[in-house]
């Protein structure tokens, strides 16, 4: 605890770390203990039950966040001939081809999400190396890799608050769930289409169990472990 600050060592003290917590009640107390001079970030880190070496295990989706994340979300378009005037009259921050697979050559990064359309993904491809350390690398899988006239949907999907979850290496995924400045019923929103998307990406490959454990956490703060019963248990309908 000597490492931390004064207003983590506050909100770790209101934390019961031998208790597992309803969604509701975790969340709630991430609002409560989120104490930083900026708006921080709600997150949800889970401890996958699957093999991320084993390629009938991989666990990927996405979510639509009914609540947004609470920040702009500055879309990025591949495309050439008629798809570029339907990204454009569809909303997207940038769009472009060969020109805009140069800059990004070059070092430059400044957008949050990117698609693309199957005719230029020959020559995104090469952008692999750059764009998929930072998780914005198009994937069919992901459905970031369409058709022209899919475009305006998957476009407006962004804005609203679309989310890709990923198994890392260490079996772990990591997603935001929204701002700490949101109501709680907000939060609760997004974390029940999050575990929804979750459930139904479950690979056929899996065996026993599937989550280990899930812990809700805001940028600065300290983790608070979820129940997972109630959790895996969350619904819309």
């Amino acid at each position: 605890m000597t490492k931390h600050g004064k207003k983590y060592r506050a909100a770790f003290q209101e934390i019961d770390q031998t208790k597992a917590y309803s969604p509701v009640e975790a969340v709630e107390l991430a609002r409560k203990t989120a104490q930083a001079n900026f708006n921080e970030t709600v997150e949800l880190h889970l401890r996958m039950g699957v093999d991320p070496r084993n390629a009938t295990q991989q666990v990927r989706g996405v979510a639509l966040l009914p609540y947004g994340l609470g920040k702009p979300v500055r879309v990025l378009v591949f495309a050439q001939g008629e798809a570029t005037r339907i990204a454009e009259q569809a909303g997207a921050d940038i769009v472009g081809g060969d020109d805009l697979i140069k800059k990004i050559e070059s070092g430059w990064l400044e957008f949050d999400t990117a698609i693309a359309t199957p005719e230029i993904m020959g020559r995104v491809g090469k952008l692999g190396k750059i764009l998929g350390r930072k998780g914005l690398m198009p994937n069919p899988k992901s459905g970031t890799v369409v058709a022209a006239d899919d475009l305006p949907r998957v476009i407006e999907d962004a804005r609203k608050g679309r989310v890709e979850f990923k198994l890392d290496r260490t079996a772990i995924i990591h997603v935001p769930l929204g701002k700490a400045s949101f109501e709680s019923d907000m939060l609760m929103g997004n974390l029940t289409a999050l575990v929804e998307a979750l459930m139904k990406a479950k690979p056929s490959g899996a065996k026993g169990q599937y989550v280990h454990t899930a812990v809700l956490t805001t940028t600065m703060g300290p983790g608070l472990k979820l129940d997972l019963r109630p959790t895996l248990a969350l619904s819309s309908g």
